[in-house]
C-alpha cells in the first residue's frame, strides 16, 4: 500500500504538468487545451498550485519556434489563476467556518481593494484597470496562501522543484544556442526555449540571483551553484538584456549588504560563505582573469551594452539606458506632474490613445491590454498617485523585510526581481514574466525566521 501511494504521487505530477506541456508542443487546438488541463491540476492542493501557476508561465512564454499559437491562450490562463485560487480558498477553511488568513495575505487583499475602488474613480478605462486589479491580487494573495500554508518541508522540497526547472530551461537552451531558432526574435538576442531575449535574460537573472546567494547562504558552497551562476551569466550576455545583468550584480550586492540589518541577525549567522575560502578562492581567480582578459572583457562588455550595434554607438550604461528608456521616462513624469495625488489609472498606458484592448468577443470583456513601461517605481507614482505609491512601498517593504528572515536568498530574489522591473514594468503583469517574479517574490515574502526553519 505505502509503494503504491508513493507511485501515485509521483504519477501526479508527471500527468498534471508534464501533459499540458505535452499538448502545448502540438496544434493549436491542443495548446488552448493545456491550460484548462493544468487548471484542473492547479486545484489539486497547494503545492499544486504553485506548480500549474508556474507550468502556466512557461506555456505562455514558450519560444514559438517549438510549439503553435494557443489563440485562447490569453484567456485560458485565467482558468489557471481560479484553479489556484481554488484550491487555497477551499484549503483556507472558511468552508468549515475556522478560517485562517496570514497577514501578509490580509495585507495583500487590503492592497487589491484599494486598487479596486481607486481603477472605479479615477482610471479612464475602468473595466480594464479592473480587470488588472482582480487578476493581480487573486495571483498574489493566491501564492501567499499557498507558500505560507505549506510546512516547512514541502516549502524548501518545491522551491527546489522550481529551481531545477528553471536549470533545466537553461540547460535545455544550450542546443539553441547554436541553432538559428535560439535567436528567433531578432536574430541577435539570445532567447532559448522562451519567446524573447527580455523574457529569457530576466529569467536567468533570477536563476542567477538564486544560485550565487546561496554560495554565501551555505558554509560549504556547492560547485553546482556555482555553475548555475557562470552559465546564467553567459546566457544574459548572450540575451543582451542589460537590465537583467546589472539587476543580478546590483540585486546581489544590495542583498548581502542589507539581510544582516533587515533579519537582525549577526553577518556570520546569514552569511556563512563569507567566510569559506572556496568563495574567496573562486573570487580571486576571477578578479586575476579580469585583469588578464581586460581587453576582450571590455570589447564583450561594450557589445552588450549597444546590443551588438543595435542600440547605436554608446558610451556608459547610463547611455544606453537613456537612449532605450529616456522617451518612456520622460512621459512618466510628464504624467505624474500633472496628476500627482490621484494617478492616471491602474495598467493604463502613459499615452492613452496607444493602448491596444484585447476583449473577449462573447461578451465583450477586457482579457488583455499589453502597455510598455519602465522604471516600476514611477510607474506606481504615475498610475495611483504619491498616497497610493506609498500605500504600495510600504507593502514592498515590509515583504522585503519578511524575507531578510529567513536568508539572504529571499532578498536578492526580491531585489534582483524589483531591479528588473527598472528595465520593464511587469510586477503587475502575472500574464507574462510577471508570473515568475511573483512566485519568486511569493515564496521570499512568506518566509520564517531563521529559528523557526532550524528547528
Amino acid at each position: 500500500m505505502k509503494l503504491f501511494c508513493c507511485t501515485r504521487a509521483s504519477v501526479a505530477p508527471i500527468i498534471g504538468l508534464f501533459l499540458p506541456l505535452g499538448l502545448r508542443l502540438t496544434v493549436s487546438p491542443a495548446a488552448d487545451l493545456s491550460f484548462f488541463v493544468l487548471a484542473v491540476y492547479a486545484a489539486t492542493g497547494r503545492a499544486q498550485a504553485i506548480q500549474a501557476l508556474g507550468m502556466s508561465w512557461l506555456l505562455t512564454m514558450i519560444n514559438p519556434g517549438l510549439a503553435p499559437l494557443a489563440p485562447l491562450g490569453s484567456v485560458s490562463r485565467y482558468a489557471v489563476f481560479m484553479g489556484a485560487f481554488l484550491a487555497v480558498f477551499i484549503r483556507s477553511g472558511i468552508l468549515y467556518g475556522q478560517l485562517k488568513v496570514s497577514k501578509i495575505v490580509l495585507s495583500t487583499l487590503g492592497l487589491g481593494i484599494f486598487l479596486i475602488i481607486h481603477s472605479l474613480f479615477i482610471s479612464p478605462m475602468p473595466d480594464v484597470s479592473i480587470l488588472k486589479a482582480v487578476s493581480w491580487v487573486l495571483v498574489t494573495a493566491t501564492l501567499f496562501s499557498a507558500w505560507a500554508g505549506l510546512a516547512v518541508g514541502e516549502k524548501e522540497k518545491l522551491f527546489r522543484q522550481l529551481y531545477f526547472g528553471l536549470v533545466a530551461i537553461m540547460l535545455i537552451s544550450v542546443p539553441l544556442f547554436v541553432l538559428p531558432l535560439g535567436y528567433l526574435r531578432n536574430g541577435s538576442g539570445f532567447q532559448g526555449i522562451l519567446n524573447h531575449p527580455q523574457a529569457f535574460g530576466p529569467t536567468m537573472a533570477i536563476l542567477g540571483a538564486v544560485a550565487a546567494s546561496q554560495l554565501f547562504a551555505e558554509k560549504r558552497p556547492s560547485w553546482q551553484n556555482l555553475g548555475v551562476f557562470g552559465v546564467s551569466l553567459v546566457f544574459i550576455l548572450a540575451s543582451e538584456a542589460r537590465t537583467a545583468g546589472l539587476a543580478l550584480i546590483i540585486g546581489l550586492c544590495l542583498a548581502i549588504a542589507s539581510v544582516p540589518v533587515l533579519s537582525g541577525q549577526r553577518v556570520r549567522a546569514v552569511l556563512p560563505g563569507l567566510r569559506s575560502r572556496r568563495v574567496w578562492g573562486i573570487a580571486g581567480v576571477v578578479l586575476c582573469f579580469g585583469v588578464i582578459f581586460a581587453p576582450q572583457i571590455g570589447d564583450k562588455v561594450g557589445n552588450y551594452i549597444s546590443k551588438s550595434g543595435r542600440a547605436g554607438s554608446v558610451e556608459s550604461i547610463a547611455e544606453a539606458y537613456d537612449k532605450s528608456r529616456g522617451g518612456l521616462v520622460d512621459r512618466l513624469v510628464a504624467n505624474i506632474k500633472e496628476n500627482p495625488v490621484t494617478g492616471i489609472g491602474f495598467g493604463i498606458g502613459s499615452e492613452l490613445e496607444l493602448m491596444v484592448v484585447e476583449r473577449d468577443p462573447v461578451f465583450g470583456l477586457p482579457v488583455s491590454a499589453s502597455v510598455e513601461k519602465g522604471v516600476l517605481p514611477l510607474v506606481i507614482v504615475e498610475e495611483l498617485g504619491i498616497p497610493g505609491a506609498l500605500l504600495v512601498f510600504a507593502w514592498l517593504f515590509w515583504i522585503l523585510r519578511r524575507a531578510a528572515l529567513s536568508g539572504v536568498t529571499g532578498v536578492a530574489l526580491i531585489s534582483t526581481a524589483l531591479l528588473i522591473n527598472m528595465g520593464e514594468s511587469t510586477f503587475f503583469s502575472p500574464g507574462g514574466l510577471g508570473m515568475l517574479i511573483l512566485i519568486g517574490v511569493c515564496w521570499a515574502g512568506s518566509g520564517r525566521r531563521l529559528a523557526d526553519v532550524r528547528h
